[in-house]
């Protein structure tokens, strides 16, 4: 049984695009139509305390969406990254959001009132203004995450050009499924830092065909680290959103799967770890799942 799928947009003129939309716009088009509430929204003016002392102009949410709504009927919360303010950087104020929102959907969870979690990740990690602040909740959301998969599947979208990198990438890992479009990018390191760090014969960042080879949405779904690729479509991504919440909690999850990664990466050395090789290593090694095709 493999999981893994792939959702296509029959006619690329016809798709709306969901990598264009805002981080609020992205939240709205997730949840079911004309049920989209924001909670702590700009207009409440809960700013970083932190990057006017450092000369930063502040955005009124801090570059992060909470929307509560429903999906299917069944109540929801989407806690949605903004790139466009500080590149999606997780800062205090940011990160504080999306923790605070997954701990309550936990609460109700507990007391037997499901609320289905979605993340959509645009973020390259750690905010460096608010370097520990910006950690410390970082490890809250992945705390939240992980104490809330066990009552419903905590559902992660990696759509845009951001990607999803640092300690948020971990986050992502930690979600019951993960879905991606093909420009998406899920890595622990970003390719520039790769290069800076290690030089250009480890990775030349300016190589993007090798970049999306590696760490792109497309190869992240054939080696099992995502679950569902998608076309650039709003419709399509929420209608994978649903078909994920339907899928249910699994027995195991894949970040559980601890012993059966250290033994894939017992065969992989340093001259066989190409994408292709990836592919062929890991990509039967997530069986805990349904295989299904979507088609608009």
């Amino acid at each position: 049984m493999n999981l893994a799928s792939t959702v296509a947009a029959p006619h690329l003129a016809a798709t709306d695009s969901f990598i264009e939309l805002t981080a609020r716009e992205r939240a709205r088009r997730l949840l079911d139509a004309n049920t989209f509430r924001e909670l702590l929204g700009p207009f409440d003016r809960i700013t970083s305390p932190w990057l006017p002392l450092q000369g930063i102009v502040c955005q009124a949410d801090d570059g992060a969406i909470i929307a509560r709504g429903t999906i299917d009927g069944v109540p929801a919360v989407v806690a949605a990254i903004e790139s466009a303010f500080q590149g999606g950087s997780i800062g205090e104020v940011s990160g504080s959001k999306i923790a605070a929102a997954l701990e309550l959907a936990l609460r109700d969870c507990e007391r037997g009132k499901i609320v289905r979690p979605v993340i959509v990740f645009e973020t390259g990690g750690v905010r460096l203004q608010e370097a520990n602040l910006g950690l410390a909740v970082i490890a809250e959301i992945q705390a939240a995450i992980v104490a809330l998969r066990r009552y419903v599947p905590v559902v992660g979208v990696i759509a845009g050009m951001v990607g999803c990198f640092g300690g948020m990438s971990l986050a992502a890992a930690l979600c019951t499924r993960l879905i991606m479009t093909r420009q998406g990018r899920l890595g622990m390191n970003g390719p520039e830092v790769i290069e800076q760090e290690a030089g250009i014969e480890e990775l030349d960042a300016s190589d993007r065909r090798r970049i999306w080879q590696l760490i792109g949405g497309e190869q992240r779904v054939a080696t099992g680290l995502a679950d569902t690729l998608v076309d650039d479509d709003a419709d399509l991504i929420a209608a994978a959103v649903r078909v994920a919440f339907a899928a249910g909690v699994p027995d195991v999850h894949r970040s559980e799967a601890v012993e059966r990664y250290l033994s894939l990466l017992s065969e992989a050395t340093p001259e066989t770890v190409t994408p292709e090789a990836m592919r062929a290593l890991f990509g039967g090694a997530w069986s805990d799942r349904d295989e299904r095709h979507l088609d608009r």
